[in-house]
């Protein structure tokens, strides 16, 4: 039986990610800080496991790496993130405390975790390390705004795609995913993309990923989008 991990799995991207796991027959290991609170992830039926985890506390990060010691995890998905000003404001209106707080999250946090989990990927037979990152951190189409999401995503970016090249020889396929512009929490009512399509969509990039794609920042519909 295949495993995933997903980090932020009480809402949105990631509870959508376990939902459609879970159904597809796979074990699931679904991280969120506050597992008591997460209902809708509680629901889910099938082989599932739910574990505390603030991706705020990195050394929380090393400390479930080793409670899952000898666990193999065919798909680490790196989703947790937070946006901390959606509204985009101007370089003017930056908060700067909260772009300290969204870097944590967003780049700090991913980056040690496939470095935690890196040998539970390598044991497994998928290997294979997804980022969830987003089309506004292309800075070949930054429109400006929002600089606190857009840099901490971007260098992500940056950050795994050096990594891909460091875990090359393990045999290990790192990627970064942009779902599009989906309807979330995040991405508000209006979004174009229903949870469901976009992660049906991932999923199928995931399962088709070859050594050829190591080192990608993907679409939801499989092109490649300008760093």
């Amino acid at each position: 039986m295949a495993t995933v991990l997903v980090t932020g799995s009480n809402r949105g991207i990631g509870l959508e990610f376990a939902r459609q796991y879970a159904a597809s027959g796979w074990r699931v290991i679904a991280t969120c800080r506050n597992p008591d609170a997460a209902a809708e992830l509680g629901a889910i039926t099938g082989d599932i496991e739910v574990r505390k985890l603030d991706m705020m506390d990195l050394g929380a990060i090393d400390a479930l790496a080793g409670d899952l010691d000898g666990t193999a995890i065919d798909v680490l998905l790196l989703n947790a993130g937070i946006n901390p000003q959606p509204e985009a404001p101007p370089s003017g209106g930056t908060d700067y405390v909260a772009w300290a707080d969204a870097f944590r999250t967003n780049t700090m946090a991913p980056l040690r975790a496939a470095v935690a989990f890196a040998e539970h990927v390598t044991s497994s037979e998928q290997k294979v390390i997804a980022s969830i990152s987003s089309g506004s951190a292309s800075i070949e189409r930054n429109p400006g705004g929002n600089y606190v999401y857009r840099s901490t995503k971007a260098a992500l970016n940056l950050c795994m795609s050096g990594l891909s090249k460091e875990f090359k020889d393990r045999g290990t396929t790192i990627i970064m995913l942009s779902p599009g512009w989906v309807r979330t929490d995040m991405g508000g009512p209006n979004a174009a993309r229903s949870p469901e399509e976009s992660i049906s969509d991932m999923r199928a990039i995931i399962e088709g990923l070859g050594p050829e794609d190591n080192g990608r920042f993907v679409h939801y519909d499989g092109t490649d989008v300008p760093w």
